[in-house]
């Protein structure tokens, strides 16, 4: 079975993730964490991690899908190609890709949100100053789903995890949230 990658950076928001990984527990789906690098990662909220694999490492092919978490400042990653050569490559497989939070930028820096219908946690006039979002695209509900995107506010992670879920077509309890 082919796993959904999780991608990790500095400040990303463990609580974002936890609906996601749980459903992903219950549904039997592997995951793999991947980062710039391997080095300790801090959450938001104190708690170290060590990815998997760096983004550079992991085999392409072995992926159907991305879980991205917000973090506290999601525009210090816009230098990070390698992060956003990931995002590319996976959408152009038609990997289906669940990101939360701020972390809708980095999707758009990519250029994959690129007449999708979106949702991101970030001001407007933040995402006018980013200048990588189509603005008219943007849409003001909790989480969306256009094709194999799937985007949401932070406070929306639990319907966002059930979302994800059905689109990998995973077994779960929904009552469990």
């Amino acid at each position: 079975m082919k796993k959904t990658a999780v991608l990790l950076y500095p400040q990303f928001s463990e609580y974002e993730l936890s609906v996601a990984l749980s459903i992903l527990m219950q549904g039997g789906k592997p995951i793999i964490t991947l980062g710039s690098n391997t080095k300790p990662i801090r959450g938001e909220s104190g708690l170290n991690c060590i990815a998997d694999l760096s983004v550079n490492e992991v085999e392409l092919d072995n992926i159907d899908s991305l879980l991205l978490p917000g973090c506290m400042d999601i525009s210090t990653l816009q230098l990070e190609e390698s992060l956003l050569d990931f995002i590319r490559h996976l959408s152009a497989k038609g990997g289906m890709i669940a990101s939360i939070s701020s972390s809708p930028y980095l999707l758009a820096k990519a250029g994959v949100l690129k007449n999708k219908k979106y949702t991101v946690g970030l001001p407007l006039d933040g995402m006018e100053q980013l200048g990588c979002f189509e603005l008219h695209n943007y849409s003001d509900e909790l989480v969306v789903q256009d094709g194999n995107i799937i985007t949401a506010r932070g406070r929306g992670f639990i319907p966002f995890g059930i979302c994800f879920g059905h689109a990998l077509k995973l077994n779960f309890d929904e009552n469990w949230y």
